[in-house]
């Protein structure tokens, strides 16, 4: 009966540790389904039956070994008996002697399902790597399959786009309840600062600055701040007056500030004026070239880049950046989870169509098609060469979880209703091979 056990080959990877079951132990399986009722009335009917052939030779043999002496022919008929005896006995013992010991005697290699169950489930686990999780067969098979095609056909029907689209919107908004805001927030902030102090800013903020200045695209905003500077001179004439009198000497006549005061707001007010008015005004001249070099500055002196470095890391240890990235998510993640929970949102309706736009894709571009079943075929590939034994593993543990006896009763209902005709043959082929040995015997010995 050694062939009914499966003979591991050398691993591929160490088998998975099976874990001590709590407490040392085993789990039972001997909770009858439906169907196991139906296997066992089967086997016992099975059973009876092997048995009963085995007392009819047995009747035979003694009848026959009765009256041989006055009727010689019984001889053929007792040896057939005798030799279908010895048949259906040994079946039986061989039979029996996988799920228990014979008769209660612990006889040695019997109860070979209970005592050896789990070299048998590591034998069997160790099978099914081998011969069915194959990397190339797995690779055959998945290529087969044709993924791409399949999954293009099924995301073509916008029911089942829709129906993705709704179970990604019930993940999203489970994924929601688990992360609170403070735990993405201090994420955002984190990556953001590990991001932003990696980088130099100076180089692309002076590129664009560059950029900017030499189109004149930042003229607009002189025009606004040298139009606000003159708009502020002309409606505080008062302030020039008043700093003309603090700086004044103490003995100057009244009068005489006043005039100086008028003057100066005067030249002042021109001043603004003429800036305001004249595109082309010196000021304006040395702001852009004072700008332009500042935007080099930025891209290649040392001590500016290092200034600017020093004003991005007080910026990012200030308390309003974490308050800014919790504000940042809050408004996301409130218009995201409005959007999903809106069948008609316009973020669903764009998920669907991209969805099925993919299909689309995977069904009418072959290119695509085959790039999509290349990359499943080398991951199932992958997982095949690599972790196949740890996926059979689980035959392992279960079956290392399992009662002896328990698992020898399970594996009897589903296989011993056919080793019972192993019996039933036995008992036959021995009475004719018995039969056959005392004919040539009386034919060649007399």
């Amino acid at each position: 009966m050694s062939e009914l056990v499966p003979t591991a080959t050398a691993p591929s990877a160490p088998p998975p540790q099976r874990p001590a079951p709590p407490g040392g132990a085993r789990e039972s399986i001997t909770d009858l389904t439906p169907m196991d009722r139906v296997r066992r009335r089967a086997l016992v009917k099975m059973k009876l039956f092997a048995t009963a052939l085995l007392a009819v030779m047995a009747v035979i043999f003694v009848v026959a070994w009765i009256l041989q002496d006055r009727y010689p022919w019984l001889g053929y008929v007792r040896a057939a008996a005798e030799a279908g005896m010895v048949g259906g006995l040994a079946d039986w013992f061989a039979v029996t002697a996988l799920f228990r010991h014979p008769m209660g005697l612990k006889i040695p290699h019997t109860a070979i399902i209970p005592e050896r169950k789990d070299a048998i489930g590591s034998s069997l686990s160790e099978f099914v790597a081998t011969n069915f999780l194959s990397e190339e067969l797995v690779r055959e098979k998945v290529s087969s399959f044709g993924v791409a095609q399949r999954a293009g056909e099924y995301l073509l029907r916008p029911d089942a786009a829709e129906r993705l689209v709704a179970e990604a919107a019930v993940a999203a908004r489970g994924l929601s309840k688990v992360l609170t805001d403070d735990q993405v927030t201090d994420l955002i902030t984190g990556l953001a600062r590990r991001r932003i102090s990696e980088t130099r800013i100076g180089p692309p903020i002076g590129r664009i600055a560059a950029d900017v200045f030499e189109r004149g695209e930042h003229h607009p905003l002189v025009d606004f701040i040298v139009e606000r500077c003159y708009d502020w001179i002309r409606n505080n004439y008062t302030v020039v007056a008043r700093v003309v009198a603090q700086r004044s000497p103490s003995w100057s006549p009244k009068f005489l500030d006043s005039i100086v005061a008028d003057r100066l707001y005067l030249e002042v007010e021109t001043f603004a004026k003429a800036v305001r008015d004249d595109p082309q005004h010196e000021l304006r001249k040395a702001l852009d070239t004072f700008l332009s070099e500042f935007a080099q500055d930025l891209q290649h002196d040392e001590k500016t880049m290092a200034r600017v470095d020093a004003i991005k890391e007080r910026v990012l240890d200030n308390r309003q950046v974490r308050q800014l990235a919790g504000e940042f998510w809050h408004s996301a993640k409130q218009a995201l989870l409005e959007a999903i929970d809106d069948p008609d949102s316009a973020l669903r309706r764009s998920a669907v169509q991209a969805l099925i736009s993919f299909g689309r894709s995977l069904t009418e571009d072959g290119p695509t098609a085959r790039r999509v079943n290349t990359w499943v075929a080398d991951a199932a590939g992958y997982v095949a060469a690599n972790h196949a034994r740890s996926i059979t593993g689980i035959i392992d543990e279960t079956i290392a979880r399992w009662d002896g006896e328990a698992t020898s009763r399970k594996i009897e209902l589903q296989i011993g209703r056919d080793l019972q005709f192993i019996r039933i043959n036995g008992t036959v082929v021995g009475s004719l091979a018995g039969l056959a040995i005392y004919t040539i015997a009386q034919l060649v010995l007399g």
